[in-house]
């Protein structure tokens, strides 16, 4: 004749014994999310502003003298602007197509060339030797006054 406890309670309402584990339950939760957050925060790399210049003074024409080149920055990453033996000012990518060297201007081979491997580059980006798959981006010139100004194609 005696009435079960359980049937003792009314619906909807919830037991010392549940609101203790949905209360031990949320804390454990707010615990870990506390500490996972600034974990997460740490290995997940922020967002940067891409330097996107779509233009940039390289060089003085009067000091860039015929068969030399010149490494500068452009759009945060190193561009070569070169005056051919023949006189005409040309700008590449400096980043070999290879494995990302730093390439630079050989006077006495009178073309681009690349040290990590050997790779070779024509007046034209065009690749005449070496692992290199592609040929150099090359970027626009244009000479003002004696301002040297490249800008992407």
């Amino acid at each position: 004749m005696g009435m079960d406890r359980h049937m003792d309670q009314r619906p909807g309402r919830m037991g010392r014994r549940s609101f203790l584990d949905y209360l031990f339950g949320t804390g454990l939760a707010a615990l870990a999310g506390a500490m996972l957050y600034p974990i997460l925060h740490y290995l997940v790399p922020p967002k940067v502003k891409e330097v996107t210049a779509s233009s940039v003074v390289a060089a003085k024409a009067g000091d860039l003298a015929p068969n030399a080149g010149k490494i500068v920055a452009f759009g945060g990453k190193p561009a070569i602007v070169l005056r051919t033996p023949e006189g005409e000012v040309r700008a590449f990518t400096a980043v070999c197509t290879h494995l990302a060297c730093t390439v630079q201007y050989r006077a006495d081979f009178k073309h681009v060339w690349c040290a990590c491997h050997d790779g070779h580059y024509d007046l034209h980006g065009q690749v005449l030797a070496g692992p290199p798959p592609r040929p150099l981006e090359e970027f626009k010139v244009t000479v003002k006054d004696d301002d040297v100004i490249i800008s992407r194609g």
